[in-house]
Order: C-alpha cells, then structure tokens, then sequence
C-alpha cells in the first residue's frame, strides 16, 4: 500500500499553530501523558512499535509528541505510536509540543497526523471521517478541505461502511484491501456481499477478478430479482398436461404474457402430441354443439 501526503501541515487546520508548538516545546515527563481514547488508529502493530522503540534506544526520540492540556495532565493529540514506543524503550521524558485545541481540533489533527504519516487502514480511515462528520457536525465539503481530498474520495471511503460487519472486519484485519471493498460494494444484497468476500479471501483473488466476479453476483441477483413467482394455478396447469400429452410441460409468466412450452422429441413425437391436441379439441367441440 503506498504511503499518502496530504502536503499540508497542522497550521492548515488551526491558524498559528506552528508558532504556537514551536513556543511550547519541550520535555515533559511521560506518567503526565496519556492516550486519547478518540484516536482514529485503533489497530495497534506490536511489532512495529517494538522496532521504533529498538530505534529511539539508539538515536533518541527525534520528533516531538503533540499534547493537549486534559485535566491535571495531557492528552496526546498526535505521536501515540512514539509515545508506545517510548515507553517500551524506558524513555521517562519526552520531547513535546503543547496546543490547546478543543476535543473536534484534536479529533481532525490526530486523523490527519495518521494519514500524513502511516495509513489508517481503510475501515479506521472511514469510521473517523464518520466521527468528524456526525459527533461534530462537519459537512462532508468541510471534511475534504480539512484533509485535502475530494469529496468524492470521502464519499467513497464512506461507502466501505454500509459493508457488512464482516466485510469491515476483514478489510479492518487485512484481509481484504480496500480495492476488494470496492469490489463487493457493487453487489447490492448483503447476503451475496458476505458470500463474495468469503470467497475472495478463501481463494486469495485479486483486485480484478474480485471486480469480475461481483458483476456476475450482481448480474445473477438482478436475474434473480426480475423471475416473477410462478402461481399455483400454473404449476398444477403444468402437472395435468404433462400427464396427458405424456412430455414435459411449462407453463410460465414472462414481463408481458404467459407461455406454455411443450416438449417434443422428433417428428413423430410431434404429430402425437398434436392428435392429443386436436383430438381432445375436436371432442370438446362436439361436446358443446350435443349439449
């Protein structure tokens, strides 16, 4: 997955704040920092952290943990993975930038802080842009100046979360990319949504034949969809004549009219099944003129 720049910085969102963090840097030590439990990165990589943490027993923590005043401590705005990581590394100070921001300007600079740094996963990328969307009330032209996108890649980011639980959780885990999202996101029922992301992982397919398949699974819905019920009525129409001209029989409504469809096997077959016809017609005739 490529890296994303927003080619912006944290002064785009709040005016002055770049003077203001400059002003306010310094050590601080780290039992007086805490986590802001509204971050948009949920999944933590251990791993990753434990790498970051052998570099800062080495070079030290290079860039500063942006904080917040929160009670009688600070909260992190943006750098938990280097406070993480400084922790595992037995920092007991760090270096830090104060900015007194209000819980919706921290929301926005830890979201951009993540995607201008290391990608959100997908599904953590869409719930937080839902986040500044509904808990603030930010309109969706807002959001997209805030993190220099367009609004039809928020919109589209957006869509991976009318997805199944399941779906979410797979492309969440990395199981599916968000390409592979995409992909089941146009087929429009959501029991053949979870039966084609089922597939997709169990058989490891790629981006492309996920987008070929979902438009099999919606083109056999859209089929599916459009078979009208067959009533009662015909289907015992059908058993009768099955059972008099001796070969299958159907009898079906389409879009404009109804159809019975006789089966015959040759020639022969034929001119029986058209004496049957004619017969029990004729019969029926001179049924009618003797009564």
């Amino acid at each position: 997955m490529s890296k994303r720049g927003l080619g912006r910085g944290l002064s785009a969102l709040i005016p002055n704040a770049g003077q203001e963090e400059a002003a306010q840097e310094h050590e601080m030590p780290l039992a007086h920092i805490e986590p802001n439990p509204e971050q948009p990165r949920t999944d933590i990589n251990e791993s990753a952290i434990a790498e970051l943490a052998d570099s800062i027993k080495k070079v030290g923590l290079l860039q500063p943990i942006i904080i917040r005043p929160h009670g009688d401590n600070y909260q992190i705005i943006a750098g938990e993975r280097r406070w993480r990581a400084a922790k595992a590394a037995g920092l007991t100070t760090v270096p830090v930038r104060v900015m007194s921001v209000d819980d919706t300007s921290s929301l926005e600079l830890a979201l951009i802080e993540n995607l201008q740094r290391q990608d959100l996963n997908a599904i953590e990328e869409s719930r937080g842009y839902r986040r500044l969307l509904t808990d603030y009330q930010m309109t969706q032209a807002e959001l997209a100046d805030k993190v220099s996108k367009s609004r039809s890649a928020i919109t589209n980011a957006l869509r991976l979360l009318d997805l199944p639980e399941e779906i979410q959780e797979l492309v969440y885990d990395g199981k599916l990319s968000a390409g592979h999202a995409r992909a089941v996101l146009a087929v429009p029922d959501e029991e053949l949504r979870l039966k084609l992301g089922r597939k997709l992982v169990d058989e490891g397919l790629s981006v492309r034949e996920a987008e070929n398949l979902a438009r099999l699974f919606a083109a056999g819905q859209t089929e599916h969809a459009a078979r009208p019920q067959t009533p009662k009525a015909y289907k015992i129409a059908a058993r009768k004549l099955r059972l008099v001209l001796g070969t299958n029989v159907r009898v079906r409504q389409t879009q404009k009219k109804g159809k019975i469809e006789i089966d015959f096997h040759g020639e022969e077959d034929l001119e029986r099944i058209f004496r049957l016809l004619t017969e029990s017609g004729e019969a029926a005739v001179e049924g009618g003129e003797a009564s």
